[in-house]
């Protein structure tokens, strides 16, 4: 029989460090809980270390944001896909994917066009130079 973790050996717990090699700001973190961020009507922080997201953007509906440049390139994937198949109710998964638990107005079809510049903009913020 395989030992379950302590909850204080899961990843999610493990210690942090955060350091700007722009302005040399360091922040450190071995806390026990983290503060979950939730909406998008103000900017994200990150739960461990509170600060601003890097990667974000103010939109008519919300703030968009992402973790990196990978969690940008699937929210892309997402919006930009003409054809979203949901996985049926006996599927393992599916619904607790990220995409899933990604807000309404991000999922709507009708935000598409904005949405793609907002995430090109994010994603040019990152590639040019400061």
């Amino acid at each position: 029989m395989q030992r379950r973790p302590h909850p204080e050996e899961w990843p999610l717990f493990a210690p942090r460090r955060l350091v700007c090699r722009s302005c040399g700001l360091s922040r450190s973190w071995a806390g026990r809980g983290i503060g979950v961020w939730v909406g998008t009507r103000d900017p994200a922080e990150d739960p461990y270390v509170r600060v601003r997201l890097w990667l974000q953007r103010e939109t008519r509906h919300g703030w968009l944001w992402a973790y990196g440049l990978r969690h940008l390139d699937l929210i892309r994937r997402h919006v930009d896909a003409g054809l979203r198949e949901r996985a049926g109710r006996d599927a393992n998964g599916p619904r607790h994917s990220l995409v899933a638990r990604l807000p309404a107005w991000i999922k709507s079809a009708k935000h598409r066009d904005e949405l793609l510049r907002t995430v090109d903009r994010i994603r040019a913020s990152v590639l040019t130079p400061g």
